[in-house]
């Protein structure tokens, strides 16, 4: 009950974040690192794959595709940390500290718990059975 509650609540930011990568991705935009190339086609693709990891996760019928939708997310959080890394150095760089650190610190710090969430919503096993041999 718990995990299909948080796994939906997963799912919702996901499936969110995606549309505004869509939408609106002009603040995605301006995190990028400079060294990404094809920045604009990256943020509308990370934004179809937020959409889609959000679907597969949240999908009933198939536990297979469930996982494949934590995983994906996963990877995802992974792969952007980072743009989020970019934004905390580019912000505190600011003479206004854009942000904050009391932004900053709590996103880097919840990074790796995201990435934990998804693979723990999509039920990926983090850790092997022990065989009876």
């Amino acid at each position: 009950m718990i995990r299909t509650a948080l796994r939906i609540l997963l799912a919702a930011f996901y499936g969110f974040a995606g549309y505004m990568h869509i939408a609106q991705p002009t603040p995605f935009l301006s995190i990028m690192p400079a060294a990404i190339p094809f920045p604009e086609a990256i943020v509308f693709w990370t934004g179809i794959a937020e959409i889609l990891g959000a679907i597969a996760l949240i999908q009933p019928f198939s536990p297979a595709l469930r996982r494949a939708g934590g995983i994906g997310l996963a990877l995802y959080a992974l792969c952007v940390w980072p743009a989020n890394i970019n934004h905390f150095v580019m912000d505190m760089a600011r003479e206004d500290q854009g942000l904050g650190l009391g932004y900053h610190i709590p996103r880097m710090i919840a990074q790796p718990f995201i990435i934990w969430w998804a693979l723990w919503a999509g039920e990926v096993p983090l850790r092997r059975k022990a065989s009876n041999a």
